[in-house]
């Protein structure tokens, strides 16, 4: 599959109105898309694969998602939505091998260094992280997640700004220990414990 490229736009002028508020021709806005979607709680899950070609040992890489979910039991799929043209998205279409750790309530800063825009390396963001290297992906696992996997890409699908990425689960562990806390959540822009009426930003 050809490697989705971001689309240049042209500037807008100093006085017109963000497109953030300028309703799409079905009617409504990316603000108001955004506000409406945020109060749909969902889960955190760290994103990890392994770049052979980046260096002469390769590189890690890591993306915090939200838009991660089970698709089928038999074969036993899951998707995850990237933005077209982001690290991820740009390394998953060389390589089929990632892995998925499902964050605990301990893994804020965990999740949010792995969301930061105009963020570090990859390479010093995980210089410090407890993990593990799949045996099956190469991808880091992070120690203490509720659950890890470990995917093969079945199907790519560019969907507007974002492309679904379907994986095989080849491998799929629920490690003991901190792992057994409850699940890290994101509602609202912030990410929050169940139960928990204050989010951490």
């Amino acid at each position: 599959m050809q490697k989705t490229t971001a689309r240049r736009t042209e500037a807008q002028p100093p006085d017109a109105a963000s497109p953030e508020a300028v309703p799409h021709p079905e009617g409504v806005s990316n603000d108001e898309f955004r506000a409406a979607l945020s109060r749909l709680a969902a889960g955190v899950v760290l994103v990890t694969a392994h770049d052979p070609d980046d260096g002469p040992k390769g590189a890690d890489a890591g993306m915090t998602a939200t838009s991660f979910m089970s698709v089928s039991l038999d074969p036993p799929l899951v998707v995850v939505s990237l933005r077209n043209g982001s690290r991820m998205d740009d390394l998953l279409d060389e390589q089929p091998m990632w892995a998925a750790s499902m964050l605990s309530e301990s893994h804020v800063r965990v999740a949010g260094r792995f969301a930061m825009k105009g963020r570090i390396s990859d390479r010093l963001l995980f210089e410090d992280m407890s993990y593990r290297r799949g045996e099956v992906s190469g991808a880091p696992l992070i120690d203490g997640a509720l659950t890890v996997l470990e995917c093969r890409t079945e199907q790519r699908i560019v969907t507007g700004d974002h492309t679904l990425v379907v994986g095989r689960v080849l491998t799929a562990a629920v490690p003991g220990g901190s792992g057994d806390g409850g699940p890290l959540t994101y509602f609202r822009g912030k990410y929050r414990q169940l139960g928990q009426g204050q989010g951490q930003g």
